[in-house]
């Protein structure tokens, strides 16, 4: 029985008896009387458990609420609880969530949680500090998000609201206003997306969330759009250019035997094709409506990866790497 199973059993013993004596524990827990000592030590002082030692029943018990402070009304312990192995995964997914912005949004409304899962470890404050610096998540090319669209936009998704915004197209580096109803949050290569229906264009599109310039809640009910719809229409094609009106098409890549050893255990995308050739090459076969991210992906590798059977691609890649070339005649 590890840790977080005494504290279930502990748990229920005080609940389902009242008062447990010291014999009952150590006898249902089978444990030392040391170990039993350090977990009702920890209960109280890191889990604020109002576990108190009866005198007069000669046992433990929890607090009467009339003798506890108004602060603290609980007569059992939080009823939310974790497994060690699912504790350090949490923390590893704060320090994923802690690179979202700079002011802290989440930070400060998980912290309470996050107090409460470093005391669940057993260590003490500087054991956890140490503890999180040993999980270490590095964003290369990160593209800022101004904390307060981040919070308004998932508010807004989770209350089913549309959103007023004013954004910047990249494109045709024009600014527009839209009115629209947010479907989904997508953090991709360290940049995060506002998947949503623009009511302007009655269509799904997908919004850089630093491109936003200026957002505003509206009170109007969010247009539904199932998943499923959804994954289809924005998620068929290669990378975040994945959706759009244009026709889906399959590039054939074939990588080297040296680049080989790296890609073939990469996923470019969920529905990709591959097999090695028995010559050692390795071919990936993609699903793409738009060649902009799939263009540098491929360019990334050089002269270790070939297109073939892809024509339009092909002059693609050759333009580029010529216009490249140029620049350095």
């Amino acid at each position: 029985m590890d840790r977080t199973e005494r504290f279930y059993k502990i748990e229920f013993l005080l609940r389902s008896r009242g008062c447990v004596s010291m014999a009952e524990l150590l006898t249902e827990l089978t444990v030392s009387p040391a170990t039993l000592k350090r977990d009702l030590q920890y209960l109280r002082d890191r889990l604020s458990a109002p576990i108190v030692y009866d005198h007069f029943e000669n046992g433990y018990r929890f607090e009467a609420a009339s003798a506890l402070n108004a602060k603290s009304t609980r007569q059992e312990l939080p009823g939310m609880w974790f497994s060690e192995k699912e504790i350090h995964a949490l923390l590893t997914m704060h320090q994923l969530m802690a690179g979202l912005d700079d002011d802290g949004v989440l930070s400060r409304h998980l912290q309470p949680m996050m107090d409460k899962l470093q005391g669940m470890l057993g260590a003490d404050e500087s054991e956890a500090r140490e503890l999180m610096r040993r999980v270490k998540v590095i964003s290369t090319a990160r593209r800022r998000v101004p904390s307060r669209h981040f919070e308004l936009l998932g508010s807004a998704l989770v209350q089913r609201k549309r959103v007023w915004l004013r954004y910047f197209k990249r494109a045709d580096r024009r600014v527009s206003e839209r009115e629209v109803s947010p479907q989904r949050l997508v953090n991709y290569r360290n940049t995060w997306y506002l998947d949503a229906w623009c009511h302007a264009s009655d269509g799904l599109r997908r919004f850089a969330l630093d491109a936003i310039q200026e957002a505003k809640p509206l009170q109007t009910k969010a247009r539904h759009v199932v998943v499923k719809d959804l994954e289809g229409a924005l998620d068929a094609g290669y990378g975040i250019y994945g959706g759009g009106s244009s026709k889906l098409r399959w590039a054939t890549l074939v990588f080297n035997t040296e680049a080989a050893q790296w890609v073939s255990n990469e996923e470019w995308h969920a529905q990709q094709k591959s097999r090695w050739l028995d010559d050692g090459r390795y071919e990936l076969q993609v699903p793409y409506s738009d060649a902009t991210e799939l263009s540098m992906d491929i360019l990334r590798h050089g002269d270790s990866v070939t297109v073939v059977a892809d024509k339009a691609l092909m002059n693609a890649i050759a333009g580029r790497l010529k216009r490249a070339i140029a620049l350095y005649g």
